[in-house]
């Protein structure tokens, strides 16, 4: 029988009911946001896509699903119980969002070619079932 101490982290089950998507971000996106001087980022609708707009550059926004979730955790302590710390899984993301660089031209065309399935088999074979 062993005698190390049990090292389990009680994990509980608390959804907030708040849809979480993660987007990633290309780095040089990432360099202005986190830059002292940060710019204002504009989002845009049209008819193919929504686009994010940076002073100087566009992107297409596209949503990916993911067949691994994500599991967002926090601290927990649970109430009316012994105090033991544990954690607490809030929320599942299942899907991310994915910035595509867009040409200027195809920016401020109102017909700008939408976003494609690039290699999902899983997608394409979904839409024609």
């Amino acid at each position: 029988m062993s005698s190390q101490d049990n090292g389990a982290i009680p994990l509980h089950n608390v959804p907030d009911n708040t849809g979480y998507r993660l987007i990633e971000l290309h780095p040089e996106l990432q360099t202005l946001l986190e830059s002292d001087d940060a710019p204002v980022l504009t989002l845009e609708s049209t008819d193919a896509a929504a686009l994010l707009k940076t002073p100087d550059k566009t992107y297409s926004l596209r949503q990916k699903n993911t067949s691994n979730a994500l599991i967002l955790l926090k601290p927990h302590t649970p109430e009316n119980s012994v105090p033991e710390q544990g954690m607490a899984a809030f929320s599942t993301i299942s899907k991310t969002v994915e910035l595509d660089p867009v040409s200027d031209a195809a920016a401020s065309a109102t017909d700008a070619k939408p976003a494609t399935n690039r290699g999902k088999w899983h997608e394409r074979f979904g839409r024609n079932r």
